[in-house]
């Protein structure tokens, strides 16, 4: 006779011994069973004795789980199945009508519109996490339906824009600024050389390194090679008078002052072979925006601040040369060398005055009470500045060419117009133009560099305290065209002596310097859609900057 095992573990009814009586029951009990009541039974398993409630263990836990998924199935199988047909459903007709409303969720940042007036904008938090709210989605789709909303950002910009003139500062303010440089810069210079130079008496021995300490010489190889040859003649260019020795000092004559990616490294390249002009060491030595405050690049931090004697070093070999002029006993030699001229050609020097947040903290609505040209005309107020600029909109494209460094593409272009676009309206809605302009936060924020491209803000404060006369603005698209007309306009200027045909020839034959990468070119253009987005950004402030400067070439409405 077999044991009854179903009143203990309700098996199924094929499993029913005849002796049990409550199996088919409600109320089940094992104590009814008249054959195991209970007690512990062995049972046979594989030929061999197994207690029955450890067999009964195993087949109750088995039972259990395929008893409930059986009843999942049977029971709500039906609901499962018309649950997911009615989200099906529910989605279905939220794409529909999304498609038909604009409403779809595209987190893409042309879609943005509404930015808290917060009027803490120079915190750095806010605009990090405003940036990270905007970051590009890139997709394949079409951006001409979102331009009437990149159109009411560009208008809300340029009903904020308004040209107001700065308030200078006092001289006396900027010597407590800079102390330093104005004890070692003098007021007055040779009145026999052309270019502004004086002498300082040296102290050091002929043994003593005159660059051990220079900041350029110690972060840069290029440098340490310029100072290695000047360390070799240093002491023969020393003027030695009644056992004293004077160490001829300069300043540049006039300045390359921008813009990036405007044509500045040719004009540079083609000036410089012209034997009445010499430059400093290096092209851009960025001292009067960046080093002279320990930058670098700003987001690295600061390192140790480059003093005025390090920027002076840098002219040295041009020093040489109008020393040795100036010491010649030819008076033919001595009038061509005492015309040289120093030029210095860093095209942060316009626009670049990011660090003033950091050192000067008496500003009046976020606008810095000291900008670069007021240290230089303090020093130089007959300086000359030569200004190269090109269609802004194109000036964009290419500088996010050059700086880029990955996912480079027109569409990848297109959105970060678009979120500059947008952090620049915010910081309209507070603050002023000059504010925004020179904020180095946005700035920073901004994944292009829209505000470079705004030239008549930075050349308006820039003719503040420069006569109009001391800057010769000139056009890439001209440079281009005509080489030789933008040099000779160049060489007037600066009054610089005649060449023979052969050098004219070197000067304005020459290729073309600093051109767009091959891997650049072969990105193609920016979208017609972008260009027209940047032209109606800049439009304003093109057609101030023809008003300025009374040529309707500046306006760029042919390009």
């Amino acid at each position: 006779m077999r044991h009854c095992v179903n009143c203990c573990i309700q098996l199924l009814p094929d499993d029913l011994h005849p002796q049990c009586f409550s199996c088919r029951g409600p109320y089940h009990s094992h104590h009814k069973c008249p054959i195991c009541k209970g007690e512990n039974i062995l049972f046979p398993v594989d030929s061999k004795q197994m207690n029955l409630l450890a067999v009964l263990e195993v087949r109750t836990e088995n039972n259990e789980n395929w008893t409930g998924l059986f009843r999942f199935k049977k029971g709500k199988r039906w609901s499962l199945v018309c649950g997911l047909i009615i989200m099906t459903l529910v989605m279905a007709s939220y794409i529909l009508t999304g498609v038909n409303h604009e409403l779809l969720l595209i987190p893409s940042s042309l879609r943005y519109r509404s930015f808290s007036n917060n009027p803490a904008l120079a915190d750095d938090e806010y605009l990090r996490n405003l940036k990270d709210f905007h970051q590009p989605f890139l997709m394949n789709i079409s951006y001409e339906k979102y331009y009437p909303n990149i159109k009411l950002i560009i208008n809300t910009i340029t009903s904020k824009v308004e040209f107001t003139t700065r308030q200078l500062p006092d001289l006396e303010d900027l010597e407590k600024q800079e102390l330093h440089m104005f004890s070692v810069i003098p007021n007055k210079f040779l009145p026999t050389s052309k270019n502004p130079c004086w002498y300082e008496e040296y102290t050091g021995k002929n043994t003593t390194d005159p660059y051990v300490t220079n900041l350029y010489a110690l972060y840069s190889k290029h440098f340490r090679s310029a100072f290695d040859y000047l360390r070799k003649e240093f002491w023969n260019h020393l003027y030695h008078f009644k056992e004293k020795h004077y160490r001829l000092r300069c300043l540049p004559h006039f300045y390359i002052i921008g813009q990036p990616k405007c044509g500045t490294t040719d004009l540079y390249d083609r000036l410089r072979l012209h034997p009445d002009v010499k430059f400093s060491a290096i092209k851009e030595p960025h001292w009067w925006t960046r080093k002279r405050f320990g930058i670098v690049r700003l987001r690295d931090g600061f390192r140790d601040r480059s003093p005025v004697e390090d920027y002076l070093d840098l002219f040295d070999l041009a020093a040489h040369e109008i020393h040795k002029g100036l010491q010649s006993d030819s008076g033919t030699e001595h009038s061509k060398m005492n015309n040289i001229v120093i030029g210095e050609a860093s095209a942060s020097t316009m626009w670049d005055n990011n660090a003033w947040t950091y050192f000067y903290d008496n500003s009046t609505d976020g606008e810095p009470p000291f900008l670069i040209q007021d240290f230089i005309h303090a020093f130089e107020p007959n300086a000359k500045l030569i200004v190269m600029l090109r269609d802004p909109v194109e000036r964009l494209y290419s500088d996010y060419l050059y700086f880029a460094s990955s996912n480079k593409s027109a569409e990848d272009f297109h959105e970060k117009v678009a979120e500059s676009l947008q952090l620049f309206e915010n910081c309209m809605l507070d603050y002023s133009l000059r504010a925004c302009v020179y904020n180095n936060t946005l700035n920073n924020a901004m994944p292009v560099r829209l505000q470079i491209g705004l030239y008549v803000v930075y050349l308006l404060d820039w003719l503040t305290v420069f006569d109009k006369e001391q800057i010769l603005i000139l056009r890439l698209e001209d440079h281009a065209s005509n080489v030789k007309y933008t040099m000779n306009k160049v060489f007037q200027f600066l009054n610089l002596g005649p060449l023979n045909k052969k050098q004219e020839a070197l000067i304005t034959r020459s290729p073309a310097s600093n051109t767009r990468r091959p891997e650049d070119r072969n990105l193609g253009p920016m979208f017609l859609l972008t260009k027209k987005i940047l032209q109606d950004f800049y439009e304003p402030f093109n057609t101030k900057l023809a008003q300025v400067l009374s040529d309707e070439a500046f306006s760029w409405k042919q390009t």
